[in-house]
């Protein structure tokens, strides 16, 4: 039977193998059943925090990561506490929020657990726009920071599309305010409002990225192995990712690559 530790630094020469590097600042999108599942046909129980520290030891001692927390829960039950509202983007995520070194940026719908070397940056982030040019997607962008995948589609996890959108002023998005009870880190509460670049509902529009995945693939934008292929883990820069988006809506080529119309009944 392998040991975990060991297993872990089986993951670490795999994640590297995909294009993270030693000092990264790395956000990492995640769906971590299939990788568990195949630990335990090893014969490795692995968990979700075994995961998170075969990313710690792949990006180094100079590295930063940063994982998405987002909870929709404000654009209904209009409640959010920085310090216990949970993640809904899985176990490695929620591992990442409750690891003692993290912090945790203030949007109440798209936080980010951020530990390593500058998570300073990001510590006092209370950006109003979720994709702003202030939030945790800006400073990675600003930063020089990669995106990494694991086994989900562009269409289930790069919420950066929506960064490049906002920045652009695309016209089939709009900003819309969400108001909600917010608790800080000293439990303090009152009521605040934060925007998204939403989708124009009335208009029909639904996210589809995955055409420009498949272009970014086919560029050689993204390293390492598809979505539930070996390890399942792609890599991005996040300024070459800004960039190809950037020209795709620039030049008009965002229907049928970035959206599509909902076909009327």
């Amino acid at each position: 039977m392998i040991e975990n530790n060991n297993y872990e630094n089986k993951l670490t020469d795999l994640w590297k193998r995909c294009g993270v590097c030693d000092g990264d600042m790395l956000l990492v999108h995640s769906n971590i059943k299939r990788t568990l599942l195949t630990a335990r046909r090893k014969g490795v129980f692995l968990t979700p925090k075994n995961i998170l520290q075969s990313f710690i030891k792949a990006i180094g001692d100079g590295g930063t990561l940063l994982f998405p927390l987002f909870n929709f829960d404000y654009t209904t039950k209009k409640k959010f506490d920085l310090r216990n509202t949970p993640s809904h983007m899985g176990a490695l995520t929620e591992e990442a929020r409750k690891h003692k070194g993290s912090i945790r940026t203030g949007h109440p719908i798209y936080s980010f657990a951020v530990l390593g070397k500058n998570r300073n940056l990001f510590e006092k982030v209370d950006n109003e726009s979720g994709y702003g040019k202030d939030s945790p997607f800006g400073i990675l962008h600003k930063e020089g920071g990669t995106i990494a995948c694991l086994d989900l589609e562009d269409q289930d996890c790069m919420t950066f599309y929506h960064y490049v959108e906002e920045s652009l002023q695309v016209d089939y998005r709009y900003f819309k305010t969400f108001y909600g009870e917010y608790t800080d880190l000293k439990g303090n509460k009152r009521a605040k409002d934060y925007k998204i670049y939403v989708r124009d509902l009335e208009r029909g529009v639904l996210t589809n990225v995955n055409p420009t995945g498949e272009l970014m693939w086919k560029q050689g934008l993204y390293k390492g192995d598809r979505p539930k292929i070996a390890s399942g883990l792609r890599t991005i820069k996040a300024k070459d990712m800004y960039n190809f988006v950037e020209k795709i809506i620039l030049s008009g080529n965002a229907e049928n690559n970035l959206y599509i119309f909902e076909k009327k009944q």
